[in-house]
């Protein structure tokens, strides 16, 4: 990514990433490799760890502080348990954290997803390096509006 605004924000404190897996999902070696990348490319990463239900995740989020959440689910659950945290999320008045979500995703499925608030929706053999550069301006975004912008 090239030196910008988005990364002007983010000089004196790196992008927080949540990985979470919530609902019935115990495939996680996925979150590691995207834990490891995230935290070689400067961020701090929080793992929620397995099954943590939507009100864990976003109640760590509020209490971590965090930029992003990164949702992913491999079995099926997606539009039920991405759109639960999101609800959530605008329950409570939260504008200023992003989600983003990856895992099984059907194409069909992404569009929704977004509709919703929850954008990226990664799928298996996603570059990270795409990842990462979503992660950041989303990232980015949230932090503007944690600044009023």
């Amino acid at each position: 990514m090239a030196v910008g605004k988005s990364q002007s924000l983010f000089r004196d404190k790196p992008v927080k990433v949540l990985l979470a897996k919530p609902g019935i999902d115990g495939h996680d070696r996925g979150m590691f490799v995207l834990a490891r990348a995230f935290r070689d490319a400067g961020m701090d990463v929080l793992y929620a760890g397995l099954l943590p239900t939507p009100e864990e995740v976003v109640d760590t989020a509020v209490n971590e502080d965090v930029d992003v959440i990164a949702l992913s689910l491999l079995n099926g659950a997606h539009l039920v348990v991405f759109k639960k945290v999101a609800d959530l999320m605008r329950s409570r008045g939260i504008d200023d954290i992003a989600i983003v979500g990856g895992g099984t995703i059907p194409e069909p499925d992404r569009p929704k997803l977004e509709k919703i608030g929850v954008s990226g929706n990664f799928g298996p053999g996603t570059p990270l390096s795409v990842i990462i550069e979503h992660v950041t301006e989303r990232a980015a975004q949230a932090r503007k509006k944690k600044m009023g912008e």
